[in-house]
């Protein structure tokens, strides 16, 4: 049986402001290329489907139309688990009509465990999905008696045990497979993943993962990684897309699992080539320099994050240009090298108005100085103000 593993496609995404759907159309494009050339015969999708709990219409549209072109009318068995960015009900809100074309969308995490008969091979797995087990979405599966303290210590035990009840149910004839969404301990992280612990939720050990699968397929962290000291293969399969900065220069890719029943899993990626790139640029020489990067076209289709040294401020004129020379460009920040350092040990309530104002301004526009006329409007301003002040007492 040859699986394919994808999680965290959030769907609806922006980058500031900034449209990332015509990049995720990209990528299911390409995705769809993949099933294919690889001979793909079953898809799980790990979590984190949309970026939100109320995506956008036209995210919803992408992901209905990928399911359906994806299956191949139901040759192709998928499976689907909400992840913590996604609300359970939306997920599963489609599941009765789904099911009958071999489109399993699993939005509640129980311990059901899915027969997936896969002509395709002649093969059956049996899959034991956990969508993403916040305490809230587990309150019907642990006991009511548990304080709110006992159940912050025993969540890693709660989900070792879901996976042990759903393990007992695996066969030495059956492809045996587990997925989740959740953070296991000692996965690298990066800063465009939700911090999965708000809320109440927590770290899972990797020991807890069920060594009776023969694959552990995991959403939430957005680097691809295996998961050390697991008993088993276990994998996330990362995001498609970089969502952050902090994921410049990271490598994405799907996953690609060969198993046969009571064999040992057969691991391996396929890079994706699909949407911009999250590039940052540290233009040390200044404002000429960036243009000088931009008339060599470079990066020319990336995101870019601008770190640009001044000895003063951009005009707004300068800032036109640079967007309209690169409409890449997301965030513009200008670092002032040259100026002084003023740590003198003072305490702030030492200092005087007029130089708590300085520093302030500094600290606002990144070490630009105020000039005089505008530190003079300040103080008269602060005047005025205690003058109307006084006259109302």
């Amino acid at each position: 049986m040859r699986i394919l593993h994808t999680a965290d496609w959030h769907l609806g995404r922006t980058l500031e402001g900034r449209s990332r759907l015509p990049e995720q159309e990209q990528f299911l494009d390409e995705l769809a290329d993949i099933v294919e050339q690889e001979n793909i015969d079953v898809i799980l999708m790990a979590g984190d489907v949309f970026d939100s709990v109320n995506p956008p219409v036209a995210a919803e549209q992408l992901f209905y139309e990928s399911l359906a072109r994806l299956s191949d009318k139901g040759k192709r068995p998928i499976a689907v688990i909400a992840g913590n960015h996604d609300h359970p009900e939306r997920i599963s809100a489609a599941r009765a009509l789904l099911d009958d074309y071999n489109i399993f969308l699993l939005g509640w995490p129980d311990t059901s465990v899915y027969r997936i008969d896969v002509p395709a091979c002649n093969e059956t797995m049996l899959l034991a999905p956990l969508a993403y087990p916040s305490e809230s979405r587990l309150a019907q599966l642990l006991s009511k008696e548990h304080s709110e303290a006992a159940l912050r210590d025993r969540y890693d035990e709660r989900i070792r045990q879901l996976f042990a009840v759903m393990a007992a149910s695996f066969t030495e004839k059956t492809v045996n497979i587990a997925m989740s969404h959740l953070y296991v301990a000692g996965g690298s992280t990066s800063d465009s993943e939700r911090p999965i612990e708000v809320g109440g939720a927590y770290t899972v050990a990797a020991t807890s993962l069920p060594k009776q699968a023969q694959y552990v397929a995991l959403g939430h962290l957005h680097r691809p990684q295996d998961v050390k000291r697991a008993e088993t293969a276990a994998r996330y399969s990362g995001s498609p897309l970089a969502y952050s900065f902090s994921e410049s220069g990271y490598a994405k890719s799907v996953t690609i699992v060969d198993v046969k029943p009571g064999a040992k899993a057969a691991v391996s990626e396929i890079p994706l080539s699909s949407g911009k790139p999250l590039v940052r640029w540290k233009a040390t020489d200044g404002l000429m320099q960036v243009y000088r990067w931009c008339e060599e076209g470079k990066d020319a289709s990336s995101w870019i994050d601008l770190e640009i040294h001044l000895s003063e401020p951009l005009t707004m004129e300068e800032i036109y240009r640079l967007r309209k020379l690169h409409p890449g460009f997301v965030h513009i920040r200008p670092v002032f090298p040259d100026k002084e350092e003023h740590d003198t040990g003072v305490k702030q309530e030492q200092l005087s108005l007029e130089e708590m104002f300085r520093r302030f301004y500094e600290r606002q526009t990144g070490g630009h100085k105020p000039d005089d006329e505008l530190v003079r409007l300040f103080l008269e301003l602060v005047a005025d103000g205690e003058e109307e002040g006084e006259t109302e007492e």
